[in-house]
């Protein structure tokens, strides 16, 4: 699928930020690619969701209105470098926080700066570039009190063991 089909697709999804039940966050315009992963997931299981480019150092109270704002049960917050968005988000919500470090030169640093934050402001952190990642744990989270949306994981994890059936009598087979 094209860029531009993809961009198109991310638009003609995105909820208000008052009716939406995961917030996607990102640095900067370059992390599109890791937030259309995510949002593509949260299509598939039909969770309204917002996206924002905000900049922990850039903009910081665009960051805090944004997340001061929203309706969200969940924010994804994606980062690459000293990566402190996710932190800042978290600074300003009691909601979770699923931090996406994006991979550069030095993939330590984004790691390292979302998984080690301090005593007292969790962040959840999934791998490198894992915006798909995040938007399955954002949905996990959602269905421990909406039965939809575990319904739909059900379904989802059902198939994602269909498939490993089928590759292994590939294997097999083949």
């Amino acid at each position: 699928m094209a860029k531009e089909d993809d961009h198109s697709s991310v638009k003609k999804h995105i909820a208000p930020m008052d009716r939406c039940a995961v917030h996607i966050l990102m640095g900067s315009k370059s992390d599109i690619d890791i937030a259309r992963r995510a949002a593509r997931v949260l299509e598939e299981f039909e969770v309204p969701y917002s996206i924002t480019v905000a900049s922990a150092h850039r903009t910081p109270e665009l960051v805090e209105s944004s997340v001061k704002g929203s309706s969200a049960k969940v924010f994804i917050a994606i980062a690459g470098l000293s990566a402190a968005l996710p932190g800042v988000v978290a600074s300003h919500t009691r909601m979770p926080v699923i931090g996406v470090p994006v991979s550069g030169k030095v993939n330590l640093d984004s790691i390292l700066s979302i998984v080690q934050m301090p005593p007292g402001v969790p962040v959840a952190c999934v791998g490198l570039d894992r915006g798909d990642n995040a938007a399955l744990l954002a949905v996990r989270i959602l269905a421990v009190s909406d039965r939809s949306y575990s319904d739909r994981l059900d379904e989802y994890l059902g198939r994602m063991r269909e498939m490993i059936y089928r590759s292994n009598e590939e294997v097999l087979d083949g």
